[in-house]
C-alpha cells in the first residue's frame, strides 16, 4: 500500500479538530479528522469539489440547526 501524504485544512489552525486530506494513487481523494484518523472516507475530486460548491452556497445551512 501506498504511503499517504495527509494535508491539514488551513482553517483547521492549531486547534485539535483537523480536515486532512490526500490523494490516493488512483486519483481519489481520501479525507480523516483528527478526532478519529482510522476513519477514512474516500470520494472523487468531482464529488468533492460538488460538495464543497454547495458548502459554500448555504444548500446544507438548514442541517445545521
Amino acid at each position: 500500500m501506498a504511503v499517504q501524504t495527509w494535508q491539514k485544512s488551513s482553517f483547521s489552525g492549531d486547534t485539535a479538530n483537523c480536515i486532512y486530506l490526500a490523494a490516493a494513487p488512483d486519483g481519489a481523494v481520501k479525507i480523516r479528522e483528527s478526532d478519529d484518523p482510522d476513519v477514512i472516507l474516500t470520494t472523487s475530486p468531482d464529488k468533492l469539489r460538488a460538495f464543497l460548491r454547495g458548502v459554500k452556497a448555504g444548500e446544507f445551512d438548514r442541517l445545521a440547526m
